[in-house]
């Protein structure tokens, strides 16, 4: 197990909450939440946060560990500590959550069809991931026992696993209606088993924890900080429930070109281009006026 443990602190909509978020996942699938010190028998970490006078509830889950204070203390009077106090715990090596004395739910997995014919998005009811990951070889997917296991199917061509879902990319060798059962039982007997989806120190080599994420975005010019906002807030949704993802590539202040890559669902559909053309071009030329002219995917 990691034994090197940060933790950084995020604001939410709410001021009440925040997130303390971890370098590493701390739960295997299951979120945790506790309204009081008596429901939270069986996680050690929630008991000792309970103590503290200000904590009104405890939310446990993946990577991170939000809590909700009560009125008589402000967060930025006291998050700093509870941030040290974390860290100080999971580097002990303590139990965050006995897992085993909660109660086992059910896993279950559907298919779900994406606008790209090639991709089917299989969606659990169990969180998989903190942060997206796509792998277009079984090379790339050494991080991912998930994905390197799927990869060992002769029909498929790439892997995005995002959130609760997996997105598998076909080749044209098969059709879906012969494949769909087969690979839904595979996901969910994989997720059942307990099997890791995602190193656990994944993100960190692929430099995508949020602090690395952060330090990236505040070194962009402040154009290309508002089209990642904008994809962020009104395209990103979008294309997740179709089972893909757009990410921002570059900005060039002379040709007033945004350049991005397509990943999952998004990469290679047919109805990409227009999608680029017709929604996501015009929304950034709308929203910022003079400063963009066209927007250019790099793949798909």
């Amino acid at each position: 197990m990691m034994s090197n443990y940060t933790v950084s602190i995020q604001n939410t909509n709410n001021p009440k909450i925040i997130k303390f978020e971890v370098n590493s996942v701390i739960t295997r699938y299951n979120s945790f939440e506790y309204e009081n010190i008596d429901q939270a028998t069986n996680s050690p970490l929630a008991q000792q946060l309970f103590y503290l006078p200000f904590v009104k509830k405890v939310y446990i889950s993946g990577n991170f560990i939000a809590i909700e204070r009560f009125d008589i203390v402000e967060w930025t009077a006291v998050q700093d500590e509870v941030a040290e106090q974390i860290a100080a715990y999971l580097n002990s090596g303590a139990n965050v959550v006995n897992e085993e004395d909660s109660k086992k739910v059910p896993v279950t997995v559907y298919a779900e069809s994406t606008p790209n014919p090639a991709v089917l998005k299989f969606v659990s009811n169990k969180k998989l991931v903190t942060s997206l990951f796509e792998f277009t070889s079984i090379d790339e997917a050494k991080i991912s026992p998930l994905a390197t296991e799927l990869f060992h199917f002769p029909f498929v061509k790439s892997v995005f696993i995002d959130e609760n879902y997996v997105s598998v990319t076909k080749y044209e060798v098969a059709e879906w209606n012969d494949i769909t059962m087969e690979v839904r039982e595979f996901i969910k007997t994989f997720l059942e088993n307990d099997k890791e989806v995602i190193l656990e120190d994944a993100s960190e080599q692929l430099q995508k924890t949020t602090v690395q994420l952060d330090a990236e975005f505040d070194k962009l010019d402040d154009i290309s900080k508002e089209i990642v906002n904008i994809l962020e807030e009104y395209v990103k949704p979008a294309v997740a429930s179709d089972g893909g993802n757009i990410q921002f590539e570059s900005y060039d202040p002379e040709t007033k070109n945004v350049k991005v890559i397509l990943q999952g669902a998004c990469s290679g559909c047919p109805s990409s281009t227009f999608t680029l053309k017709n929604g996501i071009e015009n929304m950034l030329k709308e929203m910022l006026k003079d400063k963009v002219e066209t927007v250019e995917a790099i793949n798909g």
